[in-house]
């Protein structure tokens, strides 16, 4: 039977693998294919949407909202809806860390000098955002013109 603590800890490896190919892979077929397509962050994009329309058409989806602190809190208090806050973490965390690669290899950043941003986008998102913008003014050249 699937259960939020399930699906809960399918989804951690899933999302930590990816991250895994963007830090030591980031040029593989497999990691381009998957991951820098966008692919594997919508996959946990449509998992998201399943839980959100499961939590607002299931018994607790009266509950909570978005006017204050209590209210957010109230929204999490199903575990399902919990999940669901997971995976938008896990989703939007992932995209960053993506374009992030995308973005440092058409500015010629050195991987090993994105790496401590991508780590600290997967731990702390907007955090490693941050350091990234700094690493990509630090050792960034401007992206290549498209002809």
């Amino acid at each position: 039977m699937l259960t939020p603590d399930l699906l809960f800890s399918l989804a951690n490896p899933l999302a930590l693998l990816a991250w895994a190919l963007l830090v030591l892979a980031p040029r593989w077929r497999v990691t381009r294919t998957l991951v820098l397509s966008g692919a594997w962050s919508l996959g946990l994009a449509a998992a998201y949407a399943v839980l959100i329309g499961a939590h607002y058409l299931g018994a607790h989806g009266g509950e909570g909202g978005f006017s204050s602190l209590a209210q957010v809190a109230a929204l999490f208090r199903d575990p399902w809806a919990l999940l669901a806050g997971w995976l938008h973490y896990l989703c939007f965390d992932l995209f960053t860390g993506a374009w992030e690669v995308r973005d440092a290899q058409r500015r010629g950043v050195p991987h090993w000098a994105l790496v401590p941003a991508l780590l600290l986008t997967f731990l702390f998102g907007p955090v490693g955002l941050l350091v990234y913008f700094g690493v990509r003014r630090a050792v960034g050249h401007s992206p290549i013109a498209s002809a």
